[in-house]
């Protein structure tokens, strides 16, 4: 697969997790009562996990995923190194969320597991693109004499 479709699958995973995270975002910030028909997504958005620093985890996710989307704009090795390290940050945070859901909070918010998968799917995608760039450059980093 080709650079360009690269970034355009990375643009469209990315947007997909924007439209997850902005809705979970509004939800914290407008004090409104989240879509969720387990009850599982109120217990975990009211936890003590919802929030890192005093910043909602929702509005990190959305800042990730612009961040991640702005890269697919840039056919540019930094910007697909950028983009591969933050979705393979946010899968290892999701991570963490997700085993704080399981084990501590003992509930599940079905938003947060979608934003794991998006996350997921965009890590790949972003990892992808990385792989595709680096085909025909050397596999050592050794320095030349």
């Amino acid at each position: 697969m080709n650079d360009r479709r690269l970034r355009v699958a990375v643009a469209a995973i990315a947007l997909i997790g924007v439209g997850i995270a902005a809705y979970l975002t509004y939800v914290r910030f407008a004090h409104v009562a989240i879509a969720c028909t387990t009850g599982g997504c109120e217990t975990v958005q009211s936890s003590r996990y919802a929030e890192l620093l005093g910043i909602p985890v929702a509005l990190l996710g959305l800042a990730a995923y612009v961040f991640v989307l702005g890269t697919a704009f840039f056919d540019d090795p930094m910007a697909r190194i950028a983009g591969a390290a933050t979705a393979v940050a946010g899968v290892l945070f999701g991570a963490y969320l997700l085993l704080v859901q399981l084990l501590v909070i003992e509930s599940l918010c079905h938003w947060c597991v979608a934003s794991d998968l998006v996350l997921s799917m965009l890590a790949v995608a972003c990892l992808l693109r990385l792989r595709a760039s680096q085909r025909g450059a050397p596999l050592s980093l050794a320095v030349k004499r």
